[in-house]
């Protein structure tokens, strides 16, 4: 199993961005749909063996449209370059962390987190980590997750957050702006015959962070 048309699709889309190339090569766009499809398919049912609370979830609820919405962008290109899949047991739009593939020429990855959290579960996430830091650390630490993910959060704040110690040792930890982790990946790390075997080690450290950020997310949804 391997996604070598939708990797070739998205690489011509990405040079013949336009409404009338895409129209003329619909059909390999849905040939390239299909094959991705197939794979998150595959990936989910790996990832039910570990995380039953993804068993049943289907593809269609994790993908997302090719087409952009340009009305608030400088970029008027009309269709998304990569390819992606958000599979999430409390739907793609929640703020439950789940486990996200994305395939894009020069950017594919594997990933997940919690991204735009609401203030007060944010403040609740850095409390419960202030509070759990020895089991926080024990996940985030460890070289088997580390290897993976080795820096938690797309954005930090410059100081400590409001109503933590300054001086407290791991105040790193609590600066992030989002609670989220992504592995970088090669182009042909989903070409190999046993890339369903890679995804599954991958996300199953991401699932050891993802149990204790959905310990407390999850009470506020």
């Amino acid at each position: 199993m391997d996604i070598s048309i939708t990797l070739q699709f998205l690489k011509e889309l990405s040079a013949n961005n336009n409404r009338p190339w895409f129209q003329e090569h619909k059909d390999e766009y849905l040939r390239a749909q299909k094959e991705f499809e197939e794979l998150l398919a595959a990936i989910i049912a790996r990832i039910s063996l570990f995380d039953e609370s993804i068993a049943g979830i289907q593809v269609k609820d994790c993908t997302y449209r090719i087409y952009r919405d340009t009305r608030f962008s400088s970029d008027k290109t009309p269709y998304k370059t990569h390819i992606g899949g958000y599979i999430n047991a409390r739907g793609k739009k929640s703020e439950h962390c789940g486990y996200y593939v994305h395939v894009e020429n020069g950017n594919c990855m594997l990933a997940g987190g919690s991204w735009c959290l609401e203030p007060k579960v944010l403040k609740a996430l850095r409390q419960s980590i202030y509070d759990n830091i020895e089991e926080y650390r024990d996940i985030v630490e460890d070289p088997e997750f580390k290897q993976y993910f080795p820096v938690i959060g797309e954005s930090h704040l410059k100081t400590a957050p409001k109503g933590f110690p300054k001086d407290f040792e791991y105040i790193d930890y609590l600066k992030c702006k989002d609670y989220t982790c992504a592995y970088m990946v090669a182009d042909d790390f989903f070409l190999a015959p046993d890339v369903l075997d890679k995804v599954e080690s991958v996300f199953r450290q991401l699932k050891r962070f993802a149990d204790f950020t959905n310990y407390t997310i999850d009470d506020f949804e």
